[in-house]
């Protein structure tokens, strides 16, 4: 299988995994907006902290970056899903609120612990093989874009 239909298919899965992420929560519902706020910012800290802890080990223990030396291999890898899921955090914490509002509190839950897994899914693809490294970017890129279209949407609906 080439690499391209490995990334589609992690891209197809991501979309998929965007949706069941989406999809109401109403048991979560009933949670107040800035408790789901506060635990969704959270949930990005925490595949922030794993990732920064990581490096410093790597760092740490390896003579040949110790002394702040260009990262290759395994560390390298770890830098590059670190610096992307800080991206993926900044896009969050610019989405999440409005729609949060929008969408419910629910919704904010649901994107905060699918952020978590789909990271880990990121940063363990990228180490077994770059293309599977494709799910895990989507499946935390597409749920933010979806729920970013779905407050345009909702915003054109009150319009009209």
């Amino acid at each position: 299988m080439s690499k391209r239909v490995k990334i589609l298919i992690g891209m197809a899965l991501g979309a998929l995994w965007a949706v069941v992420v989406i999809w109401p929560r109403p048991v979560w519902e009933d949670t107040g907006l800035v408790l789901a706020l506060a635990v969704a910012g959270f949930c990005i800290g925490l595949p922030l902290v794993a990732m920064i802890g990581r490096l410093a080990q790597r760092r740490f223990f390896d003579d040949a970056i110790i002394d702040g030396q260009a990262l290759s291999g395994a560390a390298e890898i770890d830098a590059r899903v670190l610096s992307n899921t800080v991206e993926q955090g900044v896009l969050a914490v610019c989405i999440w609120p409005l729609a949060g509002l929008v969408l419910g509190s629910g919704t904010v839950l649901s994107l905060g612990g699918g952020f978590v897994l789909a990271r880990l899914a990121f940063w363990i693809g990228y180490h077994v093989s770059p293309p599977l490294r494709a799910f895990g970017f989507a499946a935390t890129f597409y749920p933010t874009v979806m729920a970013a279209l779905l407050v345009l949407g909702a915003g054109v609906q009150l319009a009209l």
